[in-house]
């Protein structure tokens, strides 16, 4: 991709009981931005008419939805608009005044130069700017980035939950919109639907924000529903990518692995029930034929885990070249 030619940057700005805020999201984008999409998700404060009432920036454009999608719905329809609109890259921002609208520049310079075809955020780098999260937002913040980076294959990936985001507008086009989840869900399934198109994504550090706006999504509401959710979507990876588009040496040392290891189980828990019931030591025949499996399963599944991470996307995609077949 060439750097020097001239580059429609779209910014998506989901828009929900932001209406303190929005105005000075909007004037606080930078001239490097051609379009502004104030996806007003049929918000109860008017968040959209308060923004055609107040803002004077000819780039912005307000949509309505008659329905609450979402955060994801409400960025989706944003993509859609904004690759009408023939955009190069779009930006994802929020309207609460939490994400910095000067890093712009940042997140779409990898996508310019061809190192990425999405890039995100991760507020988890410099550790100094931890201070003041909430130490519960930290901890559920880990968990779910250890379960996205299973589900979506981005082993070098964390804070999954960011929402300040970047991507190509032909890579978005890509998207399979009806399958993509809407609400909180909405970042980490995106994760896996570009791993799907073997897209490379980049973290872009960034510093922890925190001001007098109120946060939708708590941890302990959604951690179950994200533990399934990652679970269906690691099932799906692994599928399409290691049975269904590709084979490896990695597509027989997962399932030989997981047998070797339910067999050492198989062996092993009875005796062990016995022998703590009878007080005796199990004979070492009876210790290897558990253990011998077990061991040699759980190193053919590490061997798999190693494949998977030295797997992960690094090169940009040419989007003409793929599909938009996806799971």
């Amino acid at each position: 991709m060439e750097k020097d030619k001239k580059w429609n940057i779209s910014v998506v700005i989901p828009s929900y009981k932001v209406k303190k805020h929005i105005i000075d999201v909007i004037q606080s984008i930078g001239s490097e931005v051609s379009y502004i999409y104030v996806v007003d998700d049929c918000c109860p404060d008017g968040t959209g008419d308060f923004v055609l009432q107040h803002n004077t920036d000819p780039r912005v454009s307000v949509i309505k939805h008659t329905e609450n999608q979402g955060v994801g719905g409400a960025v989706l329809t944003g993509y859609q608009a904004a690759i009408r609109d023939k955009s190069d890259v779009i930006v994802k921002i929020d309207g609460d005044g939490q994400m910095d609208p000067a890093l712009i520049k940042e997140f779409i310079e990898p996508i310019i130069s061809g190192q990425a075809d999405y890039t995100k955020g991760n507020r988890f780098f410099n550790l100094d700017s931890l201070k003041d999260m909430p130490k519960m937002r930290i901890f559920g913040n880990a968990v779910l980035s250890f379960m996205t980076k299973i589900s979506s294959g981005y082993w070098s990936l964390f804070d999954p939950t960011n929402g300040y985001t970047a991507i190509r507008a032909d890579v978005a086009a890509l998207l399979p919109v009806g399958k993509i989840s809407r609400r909180y869900f909405f970042e980490s399934d995106m994760l896996f639907r570009l791993n799907t198109l073997r897209a490379a994504v980049i973290d872009i550090p960034m510093d922890a924000k925190y001001g007098d706006e109120v946060s939708n999504l708590h941890i302990k509401q959604i951690i179950f529903y994200f533990i399934r959710k990652n679970f269906i979507n690691s099932l799906k990876r692994i599928f399409y990518n290691y049975y269904l588009r590709d084979m490896s040496i990695a597509s027989f040392e997962l399932p030989v692995g997981i047998l070797l290891i339910m067999i050492g189980l198989i062996v092993g828990i009875p005796n062990w029930i016995e022998s703590l019931e009878t007080d005796t030591y199990a004979s070492a025949g009876t210790v290897m034929l558990s253990g011998l499996p077990l061991i040699v399963g759980t190193q053919f599944l590490l061997s798999f885990i190693a494949y998977d991470i030295n797997s992960e996307p690094k090169r940009s995609i040419r989007p003409k070249s793929y599909s938009s077949l996806t799971p």
